[in-house]
């Protein structure tokens, strides 16, 4: 089933011409769009002046970065060959690598970035949820991977990001708070709400 959905996507590919140069620059640049979505996550959070949706965006970033980490030994252990080093007469829009295929780091940032950001804002989320599965798509689309490759990886980095939040979002959300409280000189990255010395000035 894994190549048969495979050998469709890559006859999809071969069909759609015209896809080529988008599918093809977000598979490889695509990481972009999940790090401003990890910033308008943060602004979110920012905004809305809660210390718990602030440390989910603390969570939603360590995850991201800890289940790329978690999945290089899994891929060194697996040594699954590209789909083009097995398939030689497909179509190939990918950069040639000497890496290996599973799980993908790229469906596994996705993943991770997707579902850390549901505990931040629904609307950011929404958007990562549509961008992964794009990603995903877009890895097999130009030969990168097989599609069970993206399916572990956006699943792995999704089980990863849901174990950091409920292990660490509470006591990051205690730590917020309090260089929040004690008007800490990082406090403007983690509330907009006006310092305390800021509304004595005001007040004034």
């Amino acid at each position: 089933m894994n190549e048969t959905l495979f050998d469709q996507i890559n006859a999809f590919a071969r069909a759609t011409p015209w896809l080529h140069a988008v599918i093809t620059f977000y598979a490889g640049y695509g990481v972009v769009v999940f790090a401003l979505l990890l910033a308008a996550g943060w602004w979110s959070a920012r905004r809305s002046r809660q210390p718990q949706r602030m440390a989910a965006t603390v969570c939603a970033g360590a995850a991201t970065l800890l289940a790329v980490g978690i999945n290089q030994p899994i891929v060194d252990a697996v040594h699954e060959a590209r789909p083009y080093t097995d398939h030689p007469g497909i179509l190939v829009l990918a950069t040639r690598s000497a890496d290996f295929s599973f799980p993908s780091d790229h469906a596994v940032m996705a993943g991770a970035v997707a579902v850390g950001l549901v505990f931040v804002s629904h609307r950011v989320a929404t958007l990562a949820a549509v961008a992964a599965v794009a990603m995903a798509f877009g890895r097999v689309y130009i030969a990168a991977h097989y599609p069970a490759d993206v399916a572990v990886g956006l699943a792995l980095g999704a089980a990863v990001a849901l174990v950091v939040q409920l292990v660490a979002r509470r006591p990051i959300a205690s730590a917020v708070a309090a260089l929040v409280a004690n008007d800490s000189v990082v406090r403007p990255l983690l509330t907009s709400s006006p310092s305390r010395q800021t509304e004595k000035v005001d007040s004034r």
